[in-house]
């Protein structure tokens, strides 16, 4: 048995034991299951993928005169943000798209640039155009601005990411005899490809699958700063068909998670286009386990093999929320490129960087060693099922 407090003054003093996740099954099989347990301190997961239900808000500073952004009109990039906050405090999603984009009129849509190409703008160093409209009051006389900001000169920005690092994701396919275009990516027709969306072993969600070291509070890496979980994320669903490990088998936990932009790098936030289907930010997370115990050691430990994800139809069963799956693949199967669906063999690919997110880890494992970087206790623990917790789908009420 650990504690937090315990592995934080062994990171002050330099004596801790910190590896990524590959370090840590290497070290498995040349020291054994035991003295590993016995050695290692923290764990490093990540993941790096497009994480839509990501954003900033942020605070421009008054103008003179000054002007109320709230109940106006304001574009960044020529991209709408939103003003219904206050005078001068601001929301920006990554999938907000410019008014003039054509969508999916002539289909399939590009969509070239949007909210997340914004956010990596900003944190770029970039400087934008704010254009704003309002209507005046007596203390905001002020009715147009229309000028250049720069990260630097704001005041706070924040990355404020309500919904991040699935715990587990559906493997995408297309039954139909025309290619669809999906937040999944472009589906061939009649089973052409699959796409999976997920750092697998590496994934910080499946290397912690009840929650037992991330939950609210928890320090991360984020974006290339630091950051912190703020709430579980929406859409957490605990209360899915599991493996005998507790492995969940259907997509499960999410995180809400936040940070300040301004220490974060543009590497690890990524402006994303979707063909036919829309924009989205690629976000990197990195999270450290501490080995606090057998079971959390017992849980980090897990394999590709390990870990199952559903195969869902693009084409008609998730459009149509029918719940139905083709069945269940390994991502061990996953990684070799080629999986069984419906006795055929299907090629397959990834939307997130299993690479770009053992960056993340080793960039976590090196701030933790060199004592930049500190565990947290958690303040609240997520949502498990146990707790009574129930993910609730929309209930139309009217017809």
């Amino acid at each position: 048995m650990r504690s937090i407090s315990e592995i934080n003054q062994k990171i002050k003093e330099g004596k801790a034991l910190v590896v990524t996740k590959d370090e840590l099954l290497s070290l498995i099989e040349e020291k054994g299951y035991k003295n590993t347990f016995k050695e290692v301190d923290v764990v490093t997961t990540a993941t790096f993928g497009p994480m839509c239900s990501s954003g900033i808000y942020f605070n421009v500073g008054h103008s003179q005169p000054k002007i109320k952004l709230g109940g106006g009109k304001v574009t960044l990039e020529g991209v709408p943000c939103y003003t219904g906050l206050s005078a001068v405090d601001l929301f920006l999603g990554a999938a907000a798209l410019p008014e003039d984009d054509p969508r999916n009129r002539v289909y399939p849509g590009n969509f070239g640039f949007g909210g997340g190409h914004v956010i990596e703008k900003l944190v770029r160093g970039d400087d934008l155009l704010l254009l704003a409209s309002a209507y005046g009051t007596d203390c905001y006389p002020r009715k147009e601005l229309k000028t250049l900001i720069n990260i630097k000169d704001l005041n706070e920005v924040v990355l404020f990411n309500i919904r991040n690092c699935y715990q587990n994701y559906n493997v995408a396919v297309n039954l139909s005899d025309k290619p669809i275009y999906t937040y999944m990516g472009v589906l061939k027709p009649n089973l052409g490809n699959a796409n999976f969306c997920s750092a697998g072993y590496y994934s910080p969600l499946l290397c912690d699958p009840h929650y037992k070291t991330i939950g609210i509070g928890t320090k991360i890496f984020l974006g290339g700063g630091v950051g912190f979980v703020a709430f579980w994320g929406t859409q957490h669903n605990p209360c899915v068909e599991r493996t005998e490990k507790g492995v969940p088998k259907r997509p499960a936990g999410t995180l809400a998670l936040i940070g300040d932009l301004k220490g974060m790098n543009s590497q690890y936030l990524r402006g994303t286009s979707m063909i036919g289907y829309g924009v989205t930010l690629s976000v990197g997370v990195g999270v450290p386990i501490p080995i606090l115990d057998e079971e959390i050691f017992e849980n980090v430990c897990v394999k590709d093999e390990e870990i199952f994800a559903p195969v869902v139809d693009y084409s008609y069963d998730y459009p149509q929320g029918t719940g139905k799956i083709l069945g269940e693949v390994s991502y061990k199967q996953l990684r070799s490129g080629v999986i069984q669906v419906q006795d055929e063999e299907v090629n397959c690919g990834c939307l997130s960087s299993l690479r770009k997110a053992k960056d993340i880890a080793g960039i976590l494992k090196d701030w933790i060693s060199q004592g930049r970087f500190f565990l947290t206790e958690k303040v609240e623990n997520l949502p498990g099922c146990e707790s009574g917790y129930r993910f609730k789908p929309l209930k139309e009420r009217l017809k």
